[in-house]
């Protein structure tokens, strides 16, 4: 598994490499849109909820592969 620190001077490696600017930009618009992991996410009411019943209905055993849920969906779609 690769650390923390090695993967980061890996990733600072690549982008010495890069000479596109347009793709340097981008790059430092993703880098600056993304959460800190410092950066503690307040949670609504609603989606504490909603967390409570996902993990009630994992207890419950209520699941669905991803596989039945891909075709229940592509029957829903064609049937607009």
């Amino acid at each position: 598994m690769t650390t923390v620190e090695s993967l980061r001077n890996k990733l600072i490696d690549r982008i010495l490499s890069i000479k596109n600017k347009d793709f340097l930009i981008a790059l430092d618009k993703l880098i600056a849109n993304s959460v800190s992991e410092s950066e503690i996410v307040e949670l609504t009411e609603e989606q504490k909820i909603m967390l409570e019943m996902s993990e009630q209905d994992i207890k419950d055993g209520k699941l669905i592969s991803q596989e039945a849920m891909d075709k229940r969906n592509l029957e829903w779609l064609n049937s607009m």
